[in-house]
């Protein structure tokens, strides 16, 4: 079952996250502009919520299960069809990219949404997860306290390796890890890899047969 009680009742703290948190979102979508093929691929987001990356990042499509999200996005220019990652409104083969931000600890089967992904995405499109490392200390830090959250209640998180797993089992080749959010660094520095930053960014590719 989709988890959207939550998105459905504070849709406005949602948005106001993202402003009381500016640095924060600026580096994690500096960190997914980065992996993002150039336009005018044809992208698609799941779980777009309200907008806050696609509309930067020009994506025009997404899927999301919670209709107040789902409205706000919709004021923002991108169209969004009512759904849940792990069975996409979608043809087989239809976009450049698909997008996942913060999406997959809110899902019920993380390797089928990455099924689901490929299997809506071109040959040689590629699929961007963006999420918090279960191991970082922010990680950690949420883990902890999510029974008094009112987002991450119903959360389930993940570790780098976790998801760079799930995302072979699906069948994607892994192209690019990167790390945002890290200790000691500028706050907007993105780097290589996985294993220092909190936010974490995977890019993998479905290779064409």
């Amino acid at each position: 079952m989709p988890r959207t009680d939550a998105f459905e009742k504070h849709t406005e703290a949602y948005d106001n996250w993202f402003e009381q948190r500016a640095n924060l979102y600026r580096a994690e979508l500096k960190a997914v502009r980065g992996v993002m093929p150039s336009p005018p691929a044809e992208g698609m987001e799941v779980g777009v919520g309200t907008g806050k990356f696609a509309v930067p990042l020009g994506i025009k499509i997404g899927v999301e299960p919670s209709e107040k999200m789902a409205a706000r996005a919709r004021e923002q220019g991108v169209e969004v069809y009512p759904g849940i990652a792990e069975a996409l409104p979608f043809e087989d083969g239809r976009f450049d990219v698909v997008l996942l931000v913060t999406t997959i600890c809110f899902v019920d089967d993380i390797l089928q949404t990455f099924k689901e992904a490929f299997r809506v995405l071109k040959p040689d499109g590629c699929v961007v997860v963006g999420f918090v490392d279960s191991e970082s200390e922010l990680g950690r830090g949420y883990a902890r306290n999510k029974e008094k959250s009112k987002f991450y209640s119903e959360a389930t998180f993940f570790s780098a390796r976790e998801v760079e797993t799930y995302l072979k089992k699906a069948d994607f080749h892994i192209e690019t890890i990167r790390q945002t959010l890290i200790p000691g660094e500028e706050q907007l520095t993105v780097l290589d890899g996985a294993g220092n930053g909190a936010f974490i960014v995977i890019k993998g590719i479905k290779r064409a047969d």
